[in-house]
């Protein structure tokens, strides 16, 4: 019995100790947080969920179509030897190429992890939730003031989670009320997109299936090597070629397919563009031929010419002649690929390398991240570098180090200084760069602390006025400005412009006018040894053995017409006051015939240009 008073007791103990927490509750709320009533505040958190709603489908529209990226990283140019840049223009818009091939010839990837797109987002929400407009209940006598915003983001398979803490104080009149919390669940195939996006990419990386396709194309729209039973020689010439290319890639890539999808295999339809990845969604391969490629063959010329020969044994005794060929490309081009589901699709761009006939070599590790090459891992040499233009003012650039084909970014100038780590390296370049000056670069050897002082000289943008025999010149002709620190090359008249700094310049203008000079087909006879007929042949006796070469006629559209060479030091001083620089060329004789036209081009070298800036 006295147990059971004991048990009792405790119980009662406990239910006065609820009671008057409740009570406390109850009595003291409304001093420690005074209240709005719900259904007034009720709106204004709609309000403000509707915007974070809004806010969130914008960030995730801008994630799927630049490639899962809202901040793009550091832009890198490309260069002549690999036209990408870092990222893809897509009617206008940068999109980060997933894997292309830097300017200095290095792999890079660019492929965002889940992690980061969630970071970029929840960035983006807490950027942009503080924009929300509250006008109307500022009208009905509410004051609202937000706090700083922080958001989480979770991306799911079909939705987003966002949980954003801010405090939202609203006050009328008297009394006031705090929202912290914010949730929204978001309904969208990003994370399934992302997902199948990225183990396409790790399909493409692993079977260089694009290659594989662009070397077919390669060799369906371009002589690559072959034989042909012929005595005339085979002419073909680059650019067509190229045009070939542009087109035979832009209509087979938008062929290629997956299995799965909307997509079923027809009957009749041709196998050969389907690929052996598996999707759910709907993917598609898209290339243009407005996007940045670049096409190399191996020859001095912009004709290739494949000569015939007849000294296979047995061949020229019968009179026949063959024309092998062999020609080596290498071939650079985009391919922006886009996953779809729905309305929503996942767009991410990257390179596709065949180089020497053959696709280049995959990767030989999955990275999502760009990979820092090994020079630029170790910098260890103090070195302080200033950058000052002509006049010994200091000018705020970016600095690099360029070794052996690498390139480090180091950082930037602060009025005009930078003192940093540099790999070590020697004979390597320091290069500076800043908007409106021409890129500089100072040979340094990084194995010891030093400074250097990196002079940069401003670019002047001038008007191109070309001229012939003192007259307007309006039709096609190639304009080189040559100095040390480069070429700079104009098609005139599409480019009428060019910017200059101080120093030497070589310029010279080649002028060409419509032609229809006509090649007439010529015949020359070409000998070979062969193996003689008979017992003289077994023991390697040969005679020779002539045929005719028949040299198919030919049309040249556009021949030399006129043009020259200057040399020219532009002054800082007489570009500062410069809009114009004119170039007065002389006239060459119209060429009727081969020779004239060989004729042209000698008296070419002693045309000088007359030069006037203004």
């Amino acid at each position: 019995m006295k147990n059971r008073r004991g048990q009792v007791t405790i119980f009662i103990i406990i239910a006065v100790v609820l009671v008057a927490a409740i009570v406390g509750i109850l009595i003291f709320r409304n001093q420690l947080t005074p209240s709005l009533p719900s259904a007034e505040i009720s709106p204004i958190q709609t309000t403000l969920l509707s915007c974070l709603e809004s806010y969130t489908k914008t960030g995730v529209s801008v994630l799927e179509s630049q490639g899962g990226y809202i901040y793009l990283p550091e832009f890198e140019a490309g260069s002549n030897y690999m036209p990408f840049s870092s990222q893809l223009d897509f009617m206008g818009n940068g999109i980060p190429y997933w894997y292309y091939v830097s300017g200095n010839n290095i792999q890079k990837e660019q492929v965002p992890s889940k992690t980061e797109m969630q970071e970029q987002l929840a960035r983006y929400i807490e950027e942009k939730i503080r924009n929300c407009r509250f006008d109307s209940y500022y009208e009905q006598g509410f004051a609202i003031k937000q706090g700083e915003p922080s958001a989480k983001v979770t991306i799911n398979q079909e939705n987003i989670d966002i949980s954003l803490t801010m405090n939202l104080g609203i006050t009328k009149g008297e009394e006031t009320s705090n929202l912290k919390t914010h949730n929204i669940k978001l309904n969208t195939n990003l994370g399934r997109l992302y997902d199948t996006s990225k183990k396409l990419y790790q399909y493409e990386q692993d079977s260089l299936f694009l290659e594989n396709y662009g070397v077919d194309i390669l060799r369906l729209y371009a002589p690559v090597d072959g034989i042909e039973i012929t005595c005339s020689p085979k002419v073909w010439a680059a650019n067509n070629i190229f045009n070939d290319l542009q087109n035979g890639i832009e209509s087979n890539t938008q062929a290629l397919k997956t299995k799965g999808g909307q997509y079923t295999l027809t009957k009749d339809e041709n196998k050969y563009f389907i690929t052996d990845f598996s999707s759910t969604e709907n993917i598609r391969f898209l290339n243009s031929k407005d996007w940045t490629y670049s096409f190399e063959v191996d020859s001095e010329d912009p004709i290739l010419i494949a000569n015939p020969v007849g000294n296979q044994p047995g061949l020229g005794i019968l009179g026949f002649c063959y024309v092998p060929y062999h020609f080596v490309y290498n071939i650079k081009y985009p391919v922006l690929v886009q996953v779809s589901s729905g309305d929503e699709t996942f767009q991410f761009p990257l390179a596709v390398v065949i180089l020497g006939n053959n696709p280049r070599k995959p990767l030989d590790a999955t990275a999502s991240q760009i990979q820092v090459p090994e020079l630029c891992k170790y910098k260890n040499t103090l070195v302080n570098v200033k950058t000052i233009d002509n006049k010994m003012n200091p000018i705020n650039s970016d600095i690099s180090f360029e070794c052996f084909g690498t390139k480090c970014n180091i950082g930037s100038t602060a009025n005009g200084i930078l003192n940093e780590q540099f790999p070590q390296c020697v004979n390597g370049y320091i290069l500076a760069r800043t908007e409106g000056y021409r890129e500089a670069k100072y040979l340094y050897s990084t194995t010891k602390s030093g400074e250097v002082t990196i002079v940069l000289n401003k670019l002047y943008n001038l008007n191109v006025d070309l001229k012939l025999d003192g007259i307007k010149y309006s039709n096609k002709a190639i304009i080189i400005f040559d100095s040390d620190n480069g070429a700079k090359t104009i098609s005139y008249p599409e480019q009428k412009s060019v910017e200059l700094s101080e120093g030497q310049y070589e310029i010279t203008a080649y002028i060409y006018k419509d032609s229809q000079l006509k090649l007439e087909s010529t015949t020359t006879e070409q000998c070979v040894d062969v193996p003689r007929q008979g017992l003289g042949g077994l023991f390697g006796l040969t005679q020779k053995k002539c045929f005719d070469l028949d040299i198919p006629e030919q049309v040249l559209s556009s021949a030399l017409a006129g043009g020259g060479k200057v040399s020219y030091y532009a002054l800082e001083n007489e570009l500062v006051s410069s809009r114009t620089i004119e170039l007065n060329a002389k006239s060459l004789p119209e060429p009727k015939t081969l020779e004239q036209l060989q004729e042209n081009y000698i008296l070419f070298e002693s045309k000088n240009l007359d030069i006037n800036v203004n």
